[in-house]
């Protein structure tokens, strides 16, 4: 038996390649993005490591050209569902059982394959389907998913040698188990690396796992999911089960031996199935671990010393990257008087020059919103302002007729509690509210209280003592928080990422303390020279 201590290799972030003309890598994802669109993938159901097709079926189709169908996918129904969730609890004891570094050489595996051969076919996938540029999908489906796997292996190995102190004549040591059942993870549609890391955290620390990806990013959690095959991880593992969110709640949720829940999305979502945990709080056989990162209502505050500049850059990339389908963007602002006019005559410029369409051509800053729910809640918010006393529409318009193209939007609100201040949109618009710069104060406080979120924020401005103070103010209003930058943009090992309040539970992807919710650990006390007289010296 091999009685060696490993120690897996220090994480390093991926670097981002930037797809400059003639680059080898702008040649692959140009040839790979023709490829992908030339075929329509038929994605199944895998339980046990057994490929199940079904009769329901959902499609993949581009964003940005929406009668063009890159996917079609088997849903699980009341059956695979419950198949599913054996098969998790059957995998459970001979997973944990893989010794530890063959477990870790799985995920570390699946990050190099990532970022070398499957670099342009993960991209790729996340381009088309999400509607990403090259930049947000290398960021993305390249890097993020890989920094997740190597440094959650590292956080793995740390949390293992965490153990108690001893006493003579006894030996204390703290057993890191798995959590007793199984963990469902629901991911999202915007990040590939997300719907990578919300099944695969749980599976590092020994957990087996029920996988719900979100319909709109089938096809990239599929291709996610081969990759962990080619690993070598073994079947039953991650069961990964297209489903509707009604049939999860009904069959998966309720199940007695749910011990985890691991979800990224809508804060509705998560506060019902929150809702239907504790309706059956008495029939699980553990309190289930619930870890959750829902909306955002994320703001950039600026001091009337701000560099206008940095700003207004700061503004434009948060709030309109990726169409700001993003927890994190920027949705909301508090820009003094004194700085508006020259703030807004920079935005209105930068947004002027974005260019929004197809993806694969590489000019164009911005895609197209998912879907059409997602279309037609957003352009109802633009037109809602276009028509309300309380606002002013300075700059947006949308069409959807071949793609479900928003373009970038910025409103200025008359008051902080006007509905696009306070309300999640997740699309790309931005609100803006002015402020006297000696209402300062009263302007912090409405940032503060304004919104029942409380994920990423930023400040602006280069008074240090200003710097401080609003760094302190908003200490609750935020569980990211950046000065001079941008809100969004979080890196694995450097920004832990999570947010309060309606946002979340705040257990922070991609660190040590979320792989710490995945652990059920196990004192053991072995004393060496037991007591043999049962009387205490103070009954002498």
């Amino acid at each position: 038996m091999n009685n060696s201590i490993f120690n897996v290799p220090p994480p390093i972030n991926e670097p981002v390649f930037n797809y400059a003309p003639g680059s080898p890598e702008r040649a692959q994802i140009e040839a790979e993005l023709v490829r992908q669109s030339g075929e329509v993938v038929q994605v199944p159901i895998v339980i046990n490591g057994k490929h199940i097709t079904t009769n329901k079926k959902g499609t993949v189709n581009k964003p940005h050209d929406h009668k063009h169908v890159l996917a079609e996918y088997s849903m699980a129904g009341e059956a695979e569902l419950l198949d599913a969730v054996n098969t998790a609890m059957d995998a459970r004891e001979s997973w944990y059982s893989l010794p530890w570094a063959h477990r870790a050489g799985i995920f570390l595996k699946a990050a190099d394959l990532i970022a070398g051969p499957y670099r342009a076919k993960m991209n790729a996938a996340t381009m088309l389907g999400q509607s990403k540029t090259v930049q947000q999908a290398e960021i993305d489906s390249a890097c993020e998913i890989a920094d997740f796997l190597r440094f959650n292996v590292y956080y793995a190995q740390e949390i293992f040698k965490i153990q108690p102190e001893s006493s003579p004549t006894l030996w204390n040591r703290l057993e890191h188990r798995p959590l007793s059942g199984f963990v469902l993870a629901i991911s999202p549609f915007n990040f590939t690396a997300i719907g990578g890391n919300l099944p695969s955290a749980p599976a590092i620390m020994g957990n087996t796992v029920v996988w719900k990806p979100a319909g709109t990013a089938v096809l990239s959690n599929y291709i996610f999911y081969q990759i962990l095959e080619e690993c070598g991880l073994p079947p039953g593992v991650i069961n990964f089960v297209p489903a509707s969110g009604a049939d999860i709640s009904k069959h998966v949720v309720t199940d007695k031996r749910m011990a985890g829940f691991h979800f990224t999305g809508s804060t509705e979502v998560f506060s019902t199935v929150f809702r239907h945990v504790g309706e059956n709080i008495t029939k699980y056989e553990n309190y289930p671990r619930i870890v959750g990162e829902t909306g955002g209502k994320d703001f950039v505050f600026a001091h009337p010393t701000s560099s206008v500049v940095p700003l207004v850059t700061a503004l434009v990339r948060g709030a309109y990257e990726y169409q700001g389908q993003k927890c994190s963007a920027a949705s909301r602002a508090y820009i003094p008087e004194s700085l508006w006019p020259k703030v807004k005559e920079g935005l209105l410029e930068e947004i002027a020059k974005i260019k929004i369409g197809d993806i694969s051509d590489f000019t164009n800053f911005m895609g197209a919103v998912i879907d059409k729910k997602s279309f037609d809640n957003i352009t109802k918010y633009i037109d809602d302002a276009k028509e309300s006393p309380d606002a002013e529409v300075l700059v947006g318009s949308y069409d959807g007729s071949k793609g479900y193209f928003v373009h970038p939007t910025l409103i200025q609100a008359k008051k902080p509690t006007y509905k696009t201040m306070v309300e999640e949109i997740f699309g790309p618009v931005l609100t803006v509210y002015v402020y006297p710069d000696n209402e300062m104060e009263a302007a912090l406080e409405s940032c503060k209280t304004g919104s029942p979120y409380a994920l990423t924020g930023a400040i602006f401005g280069l008074d240090r003592q200003a710097l401080a103070y609003m760094e302190k103010k908003l200490a609750d209003a935020a569980g990211n928080f950046y000065i001079n930058d941008k809100p969004t943009g979080a890196v694995v090992g450097q920004q832990p990422f999570g947010g309060g309040r309606a946002s979340g539970t705040n257990d922070k992807a991609g660190s040590i303390l979320n792989m710490l919710r995945w652990s059920s650990p196990r004192t053991i006390k072995e004393t060496f020279v037991s007591p043999t007289s049962v009387p205490y010296p103070y009954q002498g």
